[in-house]
């Protein structure tokens, strides 16, 4: 999964649908959600993309869109944001959140 940065967002979420997982690499939950992420992609390939922005390293992303807490994901249509969920989230949770927008 691509870890994208602030100066490739705006053009990686332009198009389609587009889950963005804000994250940290200190943060549990955030590595509890990452195989969960890579199976989700799998299933998901050619509907949508995944990527990944790292809040340490952008933080002016984060702030853009009001990141609180992490894990925190933002699904985008077209680039607007259209849900965004907090916390780890099991599969098939994630997988219904999805399916709203595909």
């Amino acid at each position: 999964m691509k870890i994208i940065n602030k100066s490739e967002f705006d053009s990686v979420i332009a198009q389609g649908v587009v889950l963005v997982d804000f994250f940290a690499t200190w943060c549990g939950p955030c590595k509890m959600l990452s195989p969960v992420l890579e199976e989700v992609a799998k299933e998901v390939e050619g509907k949508l993309d995944i990527v990944k922005v790292d809040v340490d390293q952008d933080g002016e992303l984060a702030m853009r869109f009001g990141i609180m807490s992490v894990p925190t994901m933002i699904i985008f249509k077209d680039g607007q944001p259209m849900t965004q969920l907090q916390g780890f989230m099991p599969k098939a949770q994630l997988m219904n959140e999805l399916k709203k927008v595909i």
